[in-house]
């Protein structure tokens, strides 16, 4: 099997990986407000807090990436997250604006904004979310089909000319 007897697998890059392996991408909406701003980019969503004991914590995960592998669900909990948008189930607004995302395997996000922003963000969201949902299905695809070609070259390369397989 290899690798500590784990195999080989699809692994995708958790959310702390997110600001750490893929480059700057452009911002396609920012909201902006006294305690937080959310930045909406094609493939992700920021939310990033500006102040407080909360921001001191976010700084001190960001710095160290082994703490927010270690403990990375408890900061999921209480730091607001990079999220990319294939992860996201569902985006809906509320009619006080305030922006609800469904995300299995980890804690909801509920964004506070007023009825405008909050629309505007859900209506990219939902125009985002499909796109990278099937980029993401093709990332898998391709992946799988890598991983049968490079199995199929193993048990060629086993293979005695002149007996059968």
């Amino acid at each position: 099997m290899g690798r500590g007897g784990l195999g080989y697998a699809y692994i995708r890059a958790s959310a702390w990986d997110l600001t750490r392996e893929l480059p700057d991408k452009a911002v396609v909406l920012h909201i902006d407000r006294p305690h937080f701003e959310v930045k909406l980019h094609s493939d992700s969503l920021e939310v990033n807090l500006k102040e407080g004991v909360r921001r001191e914590i976010e700084k001190l995960a960001e710095a160290r990436p082994i703490l927010q592998e270690t403990l990375g669900w408890v900061f999921q909990t209480i730091i607001p997250l990079n999220v990319r948008l294939w992860e996201i189930e569902s985006a809906e607004v509320d009619s006080g604006g305030k922006v609800n995302l469904k995300i299995p395997h980890r804690r909801d996000l509920h964004i506070p904004l007023d009825k405008a922003d909050g629309q505007r963000l859900v209506d990219k969201l939902n125009q985002l979310i499909p796109v990278e949902k099937a980029r993401e299905l093709e990332r898998v695809r391709s992946y799988e089909l890598a991983e049968k070609a490079r199995e199929r070259g193993r048990t060629d390369s086993f293979h005695i000319p002149g007996k059968p397989a």
